[in-house]
């Protein structure tokens, strides 16, 4: 069959959909996906890409957008809005996707669509088309309530395809650990595709003293610091090696002797030799640490940054923290606290009790 994957075009929101689209294409199906941005760069996993939105900048939309509405606005940047200043951005963006995603999935004809909450444009070319539609959700939010909030912006793109309402999918594939956060669907476990980079030798395997990751977003905006710079600050009072990946100039100019830092790298290969991962609070970092059973730091923020950080302190499975409030003892904590490993090996056992991508695709293909 052919099967189109539709994703915003963010490398976040695309890089989850990939190893489901893999298994399709290796099961011997035909997989187009739609995204655009640095989402393009699924590609490189082998799949085909088709570019929906040239020239796209999501900073251009915040800035058309937020002005209108400075109190959603505001909270958004405090991680308070909920799914509010999503639907807004998301609303405007699948404006912009839904006529080149109907218009490709009328020339192309797929059997089935696949598409992120955040992407309802491929629900819409589905219900066009009469195909079926099934919703992989690739975050900690309830996907249904993320595509409430956006189609209350989507009225118009609606009617011009001739819709009132938005069809429900044939299914949804929920990918949250159900101790962490609910989601409807047939479970999933979650992986991702991590793009490229080599993993040094030196990363396979456990060294001398206990080691910390350090990560920080793909997208960057306002009040997006991340937990690179008070981790630096804090880092020679650890008693332990501190890696910071794909570190920003300034984090990177100036570091303690127990510092080190990396490329672009398969974070999942990274994870399992470590002891702890610190991250911006981005649904992928969490999830990923989560499945590796490792405690984590994950720092509040914009977005929803706040909502998985402190879904993740609430499973006892880490540390909700705000970047100016990361200190050495916080960071010790992480290596230190039974407690926290002890919760983030449950959530894993979770997690690889759920099927894996490859074993969904006979069920879909039942759906056509």
């Amino acid at each position: 069959m052919r099967v189109l994957v539709v994703s915003a075009p963010l490398v976040g929101h695309v890089f989850p959909l990939v190893p489901l689209a893999v298994a399709l294409r290796d099961a011997g199906h035909d997989v187009l996906v739609a995204t655009g941005g640095g989402g393009v760069a699924a590609a490189e996993a082998g799949l085909s890409v088709h570019d929906i939105a040239p020239g796209f900048d999501f900073g251009r939309i915040a800035l058309r957008v937020f002005p209108r509405h400075p109190l959603i606005a505001r909270a958004e940047l405090a991680g308070t809005a909920g799914t509010r200043g999503a639907g807004l951005l998301f609303g405007a963006l699948n404006d912009q996707l839904t006529d080149p995603v109907v218009a490709l999935a009328t020339e192309w004809r797929p059997d089935l669509v696949v598409y992120e909450p955040f992407a309802v444009a491929g629900a819409v070319a589905a219900a066009r088309l009469d195909v079926p539609a099934v919703r992989q959700e690739n975050a900690l939010f309830d996907g249904r309530d993320l595509v409430r909030a956006t189609l209350a912006r989507l009225g118009a793109a609606l009617r011009r395809h001739g819709l009132t309402e938005l069809p429900a999918p044939a299914t949804a594939l929920a990918v949250a650990p159900p101790s962490v956060a609910t989601q409807g669907g047939w479970p999933m476990r979650y992986s991702s595709y991590l793009g490229g980079g080599e993993l040094p030798d030196w990363l396979r395997e456990p060294g001398d003293r206990q080691r910390i990751l350090v990560t920080r977003s793909t997208l960057t905006g306002p009040g997006d610091r991340g937990p690179m710079p008070a981790v630096v600050a804090a880092a020679a009072e650890v008693d332990a090696e501190i890696v910071l990946v794909r570190p920003d100039e300034r984090s990177a100019r100036s570091v303690p002797g127990n510092v080190r830092v990396v490329d672009w790298i398969p974070l999942d290969e990274a994870l399992p030799a470590s002891t702890a991962l610190v991250h911006h609070g981005g649904a992928g970092s969490a999830l990923g640490a989560l499945a590796a059973g490792l405690p984590q730091l994950a720092t509040t923020g914009p977005g929803d940054r706040r909502h998985n950080a402190e879904l993740v302190a609430r499973r006892g499975a880490g540390l909700a923290l705000r970047p100016r409030d990361i200190t050495a003892r916080a960071l010790t904590q992480l290596l230190t606290d039974e407690r926290l490993r002890t919760a983030a090996a449950q959530v894993s056992r979770e997690i690889a009790g759920m099927p894996p991508p490859a074993d969904l695709v006979a069920r879909l293909t039942a759906l056509v």
